[in-house]
């Protein structure tokens, strides 16, 4: 069963994250607190949203889906980030990630988002297999960039006076 996550879904998305966090060899940045998640999908803005995939014989949860609405200037519209996709190892070939992902489909068609996206290591030779069968298009001609840290913080210092600031959201 695939059902939009609660926040009593907290405890368990910290601990995919985690296991996620490990298996792509990064444990160590995974730092989110049960906190931050409670404010970043059930506060007043929420940031992202998540699905839960539960065992249908046990209902427990056996993997999650934390994704986030994009816009694109090209096509005019909203679509989708997938930011996390996670099966629990025991669970993996049930066909939870199929159905965490179809209902996702499902969501941006419900929408109008003309675009799902999300990365994937290029080490996850499994996971890029999978994704191939689905029929997902890899693009290869684009690289991710990412500015984080104390190069973030010397870029923010140079920046000029904003006449209109833009709000936090």
């Amino acid at each position: 069963m695939i059902r939009a996550a609660t926040v009593d879904d907290i405890a368990e998305i910290r601990a995919m994250i985690r296991e996620l966090a490990e298996y792509e060899r990064a444990a160590e940045q995974a730092r989110a607190t049960e906190e931050q998640l409670h404010e970043g999908l059930f506060g007043e803005h929420p940031a992202a949203y998540a699905l839960i995939a539960e065992d249908d014989e046990t209902g427990q949860a056996v993997g999650y889906a934390l994704w986030f609405p994009r816009f694109s200037t090209w096509t005019g519209t909203r679509g989708m980030h997938l930011e996390d996709l996670y099966v629990r190892p025991h669970a993996r070939g049930g066909g939870h990630g199929k159905a965490l992902l179809a209902s996702l489909a499902a969501v941006c068609q419900q929408n109008g988002y003309e675009r799902f996206e999300w990365w994937v290591l290029a080490w996850n030779e499994p996971t890029i297999d999978f994704y191939k069968s689905l029929g997902v298009e890899l693009l290869d001609e684009w690289t991710v960039c990412r500015l984080s840290g104390e190069p973030l913080g010397e870029l923010a210092a140079q920046a000029p006076a904003v006449r209109h600031q833009t709000p936090a959201l």
